[in-house]
């Protein structure tokens, strides 16, 4: 069995699973491993859309060819995004499909070349061209910095389908469940969370505008190029990616701190007490040297509240929490409360360091500053429960 899926009945599921690699981009931990989605569309003229990993030759050839044969030839290949992930069977599909022709933007017509030396046999298509395949017809949405300069979407007219690229992807591989009514939606919505605010969460107002450019094409089916394919819940799917790139947050707080002894990590388990004290249920507090910042992303991307707290290292910040508040620089990310603890022994770094990225980052910064010195005092506790107060406070105003 080769597990290819029938979208409908000419359109194809043809991805594979990867359950051995460790990190996404070389970065981000793949616990759920990670599926890399194509599609094959079986008509007159047969094209491609997008490909996979280049690992995976034997088993997607074969998944091609048990649905066309070995004779018939493959006309286009669309592609929506150049990242190798889903372009790396480029050339290998050339060379075994010699006459195929490679579809995509002027943007991609240049990364196919610069990643691998295919100048030949290619189409140039813009916005709301149509390539005719006989019984379906595809037309084309440019979404550029969606995240690459070249990404694009596909729609199939006939059936109403979205080939959306990376746009509402999800880290997990499809373990038997292709769409998304057979799958469980709370595993791969917090996958989706994770994947959006690692990879896509830099580029939420380029988001909104393919949000808005997709807002009167009727769509039936998203296939993205990773996670299930959507046919019942896309109002769900859709409603997430828009809150997500307008950086609204849940009621809820993540407290991330970076300690070397314990102290300021102490410090915020009294934060935490506080704001239960104070009726806020969705509390995550993480060391920052245990978990990834992967995962702490994906959740302060999901709630509104954030308290960052760090230990003085070689008057800076501790490491791990610096790396943090570099990522969360980088990605722009906006409309949050902050708060702000620490501590140090001998000379600071860790409190003034955090109060600088509050300066330059676009958050709210709610309340004092905590910083303890060597151990909290009986001013510093009073200090970290106000901490809990204000933030309480602030999400209970945003909820009236």
């Amino acid at each position: 069995m080769l597990n290819s899926v029938n979208i409908t009945k000419d359109v194809h599921y043809i991805g594979v699973n990867n359950r051995t690699l460790e990190l996404f981009e070389n970065l981000w931990p793949l616990p759920h491993g990670v599926a890399y989605n194509s599609y094959l569309i079986n008509d007159e003229k047969v094209a491609l859309i997008d490909t996979v990993q280049g690992d995976y030759f034997y088993e997607y050839i074969d998944k091609i060819q048990s649905i066309i044969g070995k004779d018939k030839k493959i006309d286009y290949l669309i592609v929506n995004h150049m990242e190798p992930d889903h372009s790396g069977l480029l050339r290998a599909i050339t060379k075994l499909y010699p006459e195929i022709k490679i579809v995509g933007n002027k943007k991609t017509i240049g990364m196919i070349d610069d990643f691998y030396r295919i100048n030949e046999n290619v189409e140039t298509i813009d916005e709301g061209d149509v390539l005719d395949l006989g019984n379906h017809k595809l037309k084309f949405y440019m979404t550029p910095m969606v995240h690459w300069p070249e990404t694009m979407m596909t729609y199939e007219e006939n059936n109403n389908i979205l080939f959306s690229g990376d746009a509402f992807g999800s880290f997990g591989t499809l373990d038997g469940g292709i769409f998304d009514d057979q799958v469980d939606l709370h595993l791969f919505e917090d996958e989706m969370r994770r994947y959006y605010s690692n990879i896509v969460g830099k580029y939420g107002p380029m988001v909104q505008k393919a949000i808005k450019k997709l807002s009167d094409v009727d769509i039936k089916y998203i296939c993205s190029t990773h996670g299930p394919i959507w046919r019942n819940d896309l109002d769900l799917v859709i409603s997430l990616y828009d809150k997500w790139s307008k950086y609204e947050g849940e009621e809820g707080v993540v407290i991330v701190y970076g300690t070397m002894y314990g102290n300021t990590g102490q410090m915020a388990d009294t934060i935490a007490r506080s704001l239960a004290q104070e009726g806020i249920k969705n509390i995550k507090v993480y060391d920052a040297s245990k978990t990834h910042p992967s995962y702490l992303l994906s959740d302060i991307w999901k709630y509104k509240g954030l308290i960052l707290g760090s230990c003085a290292y070689n008057a800076s910040l501790f490491p791990p929490i610096r790396e943090l508040v570099h990522k969360l620089k980088n990605r722009n990310l906006k409309n949050r409360y902050l708060a702000i603890f620490g501590s140090y022994s001998w000379s600071g770094g860790g409190v003034n360091n955090l109060e600088k990225f509050a300066a330059e980052s676009k958050f709210e910064l709610i309340t004092d500053s905590v910083e303890a010195k060597s151990s909290a005092t009986e001013e510093d506790i009073k200090g970290c429960i106000k901490i809990g107060q204000v933030m309480a406070k602030k999400l209970k105003e945003d909820k009236n």
